[in-house]
């Protein structure tokens, strides 16, 4: 039954069928779940043991390699979800049974230990794989009937996509780091679940729409994929030798996804040998990728000459495309380091006021419009989807609470000047040489003095200050108890005071924890979440997006290859400010949030010029039989740029403590800029591959 038949459009709202703003609410909650989770999980790995907010205290190394299998993964189970979905438990079963499956993922990480985090992150892979791919299955059989209609659903989806993503990480973000790290991944699968049920309960308003296909719309299918052949082409089935192929490649390029977090976690290493310089583990993973290329040359060999240029020319694009991911997913490892442990997030007095006001109407003026959309919704479905609007109010209640309250705690945070007791040592190079500062005069290093240490006699102590923000309303001179975690200070409360010590006692450590008074109270103060930046790509691609799309659709719409050195080149500029914002920076030293801001703004312009135009290119290129092999080609490459981006993040300290955090950043200025121009240098090549496909 064609969607035309089912009358999707007499219940509309803004011009579109109810059922697509139930996709963009259900898509909505599950970025808001998937990043709100994904912006913690390098925080709380990394985080000490010991402290009011604790987490593992990994090292980045080991944290990055078990992120970077995760997001590789994510970019892979989809290809086996979309077959599923279509051969055998249609769309919407597919969402349903990946939404429940990521919902049992967060409800697991919420738990603190190491079986119940590799059993969610394994529960979020495989409900990844069956949920994405099969919820723009469902708009593009809606719309199958109403292509002119297509590019404004697409856009107002995505809308949904980015403003998730912007609310998971804000709200997420936000209670995990000044609550605790399970507040956060269990607010994440809260949300996971209600999206879920209104999704679930919206089924009346879908008809049959991603339904359980019969075996009449399989034929239907196949015949329209032979309906699309170029003139002269014959079928190309995958061969014997292919199928062995391409399970050895796939099971070599597993077993190297899960090596390397094993092998840096676990100590655990699959492949213990080595091949002159290579490791067993590279050895392998190269191996498969020269697998996979011999099965992509075997299948090009048997097309005509102008779809197997086609079919280079997506191969060419999708090379390029592991530079630019490799770059752009920074943003879920070394710049959430950065973001925590080298950028000033302490706001105080007009600066602090500017945020705060700045941060609510971030917050608040999105919240406004989508609910407005709600309502429209509401008043359009009502009768046929009763519960799930019912679902949808509690989940805005939801999200509406969570964001007054967090407003409310930046708006009546206070600021103080406490000074407590330091050991002065004069700080040395590796020379054992005393470090003298631009001006010539020595530097020292100042250690807190902690409740159980005993003082020497030969210690030089001074009074040292540190401001910091807390809810507590203190009174000047107040004797109070700090505690220092990763390298910023916080307030221990009486019943934190137990807590801490208990935690030390049960470490057999020292305590830590820092006997101060308050020495003056301050102006308002904010401390800006390390999660907050995150936020700023979805903002920036709600902002920015149809300012982009306008200059692609008037005279200066520039040729695929353009488009992608673009997107490389200004990314890499975000970086560039990075590098120059870090140059030259003392150890201890952070630097303004101008640098991460831009940073953001340049990367999601990038975003914006290379990231819509490769699936776009796939589906113009690729002839129809093998559009399913190069979409996960296609995913192939993103998922290496993700695992590459994730090897590379886990180095931020290496590279800084060897040579400075501005040459970390100079990496990634430097490649994506190289990419970029020779991406245009082969734009006649490319366009001559194309064979007038535009």
């Amino acid at each position: 039954m064609s969607s035309k038949s089912e009358n999707f459009f007499d219940s509309k709202v803004l011009g579109h069928p109810s059922g697509l703003f139930v996709l963009f609410f259900t898509e909505m909650w599950e970025r808001f779940s998937f990043y709100g989770m994904r912006v913690l999980l390098i925080q709380f790995l990394t985080a000490a043991v010991i402290g009011l907010n604790p987490g593992w205290e990994w090292s980045i190394e080991k944290a990055t390699a078990l992120y970077g299998t995760y997001a590789m993964l994510l970019y892979i189970t989809p290809i086996f979800g979309g077959i599923i979905a279509d051969k055998y438990i249609g769309y919407r079963w597919a969402v349903v049974v990946g939404a429940i499956i990521m919902t049992f993922g967060h409800a697991f990480m919420a738990f603190d230990t190491p079986f119940f985090l590799y059993l969610g992150l394994a529960c979020l892979v495989i409900g990844t794989g069956f949920f994405k791919p099969n919820m723009t299955s469902i708009l593009s059989e809606m719309y199958k009937d109403f292509p002119e209609k297509k590019d404004g659903a697409y856009t107002i989806f995505y809308m949904g996509v980015n403003a998730g993503a912007f609310f998971g990480m804000m709200l997420c973000g936000f209670l995990a780091e000044k609550v605790g790290w399970h507040w956060g991944f269990g607010l994440a699968g809260i949300f996971m679940l209600l999206g879920t049920l209104q999704f679930w309960l919206a089924k009346p308003l879908f008809g049959r729409v991603g339904e359980v296909p019969s075996k009449q719309n399989l034929n239907e299918k196949i015949e329209d994929v032979e309906a699309k052949y170029e003139p002269g082409e014959k079928a190309n089935p995958f061969t014997l030798i292919d199928q062995i192929l391409i399970v050895l490649m796939t099971v070599l390029g597993l077993g190297y996804a899960f090596n390397d977090p094993l092998s840096a976690i676990g100590g655990i290493n699959l492949f213990p040998f080595s091949i002159g310089p290579l490791s067993g583990q590279n050895f392998v993973i190269i191996v498969a990728l020269v697998l996979f290329f011999i099965v992509v040359i075997r299948r090009l060999a048997n097309y005509t000459k102008i779809v197997r240029d086609r079919m280079i020319a997506v191969i060419i694009f999708a090379f390029f495309v592991i530079f630019f991911w490799m770059s752009f997913e920074q943003g879920a490892t070394s710049l959430v380091i950065f973001a925590r442990d080298f950028t000033e997030r302490n706001l105080t007095g007009g600066a602090a006021m500017t945020f705060n006001i700045f941060n609510t109407l971030l917050t608040v003026v999105p919240l406004i419009l989508i609910s407005y959309v709600l309502v429209l919704l509401a008043k359009q479905t009502m009768k046929k989807a009763f519960w799930s609007n019912i679902v949808l109010a509690i989940t805005f209640l939801g999200i509406w609470a969570a964001a007054l309250w967090m407003l409310n705690y930046n708006w009546s945070s206070h600021s103080y000047d406490v000074a407590y007791q330091s050991i002065q040592t004069p700080k040395l190079d590796d020379k054992n040489v005393q470090v003298l500062d631009e001006e010539g005069k020595p530097v020292f290093n100042e250690t807190p003095i902690t409740a159980s240490y005993v003082a020497n006699a030969t210690d030089k102590i001074v009074t040292s200050n540190v401001n910091l923000a807390s809810q507590d309303a203190l009174t000047k001179d107040a004797v109070i108890n700090i505690h220092k975690e990763g390298d910023k200070f916080v307030l221990v409360t009486p019943a934190d005071l137990i807590k801490l010590d208990a935690e030390y006692k049960k470490e057999s450590k020292p305590s830590e924890i820092i006997p101060a008074k308050v020495a003056e109270i301050k102006d308002s103060q904010v401390e800006i979440t390390v999660s907050w930046f995150s936020t700023l790509n979805s903002f920036f691609i709600i902002a920015l997006a149809s300012l982009v799309s306008r200059v692609w659709d008037s005279k200066y719409n520039p040729s695929a290859a353009v488009k992608y050195g673009l997107g490389l080149i200004i990314m890499a500029i975000g970086f560039g400010c990075l590098a120059f914002g870090s140059y030259g920076i003392a150890e201890g030293v952070r630097v303004s949030i101008i640098w991460l801001v831009l940073a953001y703004l340049f990367h999601t312009l990038g975003e914006l010029c290379l990231s819509p135009v490769g699936l776009s290119y796939v589906s113009k290129l690729v002839p129809a039989r093998m559009i399913a092999f190069m979409f996960g080609m296609w995913y192939l490459a993103i998922a290496i740029g993700n695992k590459l981006a994730a090897i590379l993040g886990g180095q931020i300290e290496n590279i800084t403590k060897e040579y400075s955090l501005s040459t970390f950043f100079l990496i990634f200025t430097i490649v994506p800029i190289v990419a970029g121009l020779l991406v245009m240098a082969l734009n006649p090549v490319l366009k001559k591959l194309m064979h007038g496909v535009k």
